[in-house]
């Protein structure tokens, strides 16, 4: 169990893993949940924080308190996407992010896409340095990106007991698709939705996807990147259907994925500046041959001496 808990991983997986979820969370503010700073202005009498927030105990929010939290939260966000300081930073996101989660979840809804998300962000900053494109394997990293996987998985497993605890058999035979289509569905779900027995069939075919979502642990590599595919395919229908996007939780799927092949653009325009320095055409790659010179490189001179470089004299007659 524990090699496979800490089976290691490119580091260069490690680093693009990093950037991709601390952009996440800087977009996250801005994006997909800046309602939460509305939240302060409400009477704190509404503030009814979760578990977590009763245990530490946290402050009942207001405006000055929600204002710092966002624009600290989204300066490190974006100082943490480099990967520099990555233990400082990390835990301080962390943090941060984890209040910011905890506000917008204590006024009555919480959402389960985010658990994926929070536990990559505890888990990052014991993942050690890494530099996108670096061959070389961690297994601190591996540890981060498994935990990370497992999250996803069980947000999955747990998301089907839940229905089970609280609707029992009825939640699969009942119209729990059709209230959602009705609520906030697209044309393409009322086109899916006059299909008799369609969406009871659906529910079914939900339910048998959550509860065999730990299969994909076991899967041979190249099963288990088509299983990941399904289950991203399965979102993108439901953004397409009720305009549900799970963010969050496909952000922390990235972790099964094999980020270390995606290298930043910034990485593509230093190793560019880098080749025209040494002399190298644009186009050509590092260390040609010179046409019509065999064997002769182009960032070394055609002599030995800087003298032999002078044209020889021209002979007698």
């Amino acid at each position: 169990m524990t090699r496979w808990l800490t089976e290691a991983v490119p580091r260069g997986r490690v680093a693009a893993f990093r950037t991709l979820v601390y952009l996440f969370v800087a977009a996250d503010l801005v994006v997909f949940t800046p309602w939460v700073r509305a939240r302060a202005s409400v009477p704190g009498d509404l503030y009814q924080p979760l578990l977590v927030g009763r245990v530490l105990p946290l402050p009942t929010p207001t405006p000055a308190l929600v204002s710092v939290i966002f624009w600290v939260l989204l300066v490190l966000a974006l100082l943490a996407a480099t990967g520099r300081a990555h233990r400082l930073l990390g835990w301080s996101v962390f943090a941060l992010y984890l209040e910011w989660m905890i506000i917008a979840m204590s006024y009555g809804k919480v959402d389960h896409d985010r658990f994926g998300l929070l536990v990559a962000l505890a888990a990052l900053p014991t993942a050690g340095r890494a530099r996108h494109g670096d061959p070389t394997r961690t297994e601190a990293g591996g540890w981060a990106l498994r935990v990370t996987q497992i999250a996803v998985i069980c947000t999955y497993f747990l998301a089907a007991f839940a229905k089970f605890r609280f609707g029992g058999l009825d939640w699969a035979t009942g119209s729990v698709l059709a209230k959602a289509i009705i609520r906030r569905g697209t044309d393409l779900a009322d086109l899916i939705a006059g299909v008799p027995y369609l969406l009871l069939v659906a529910q079914f075919g939900i339910l048998a996807f959550e509860l065999l979502s730990p299969v994909v642990f076991v899967l041979p590599a190249r099963w288990r990147l088509a299983m990941v595919g399904f289950f991203y395919s399965f979102h993108l229908v439901t953004m397409a259907m009720i305009t549900i996007s799970f963010a969050p939780h496909l952000v922390a799927m990235a972790s099964f994925l094999p980020l270390e092949r995606i290298r930043p653009v910034g990485w593509l325009r230093q190793a560019g500046a880098g080749r025209l320095r040494r002399g190298d055409p644009p186009g050509r790659p590092a260390g040609a041959t010179t046409p019509g010179r065999p064997g002769q490189l182009d960032d070394q001179p055609l002599a030995t001496g800087g003298d032999d470089l002078r044209p020889a004299p021209l002979p007698q007659p």
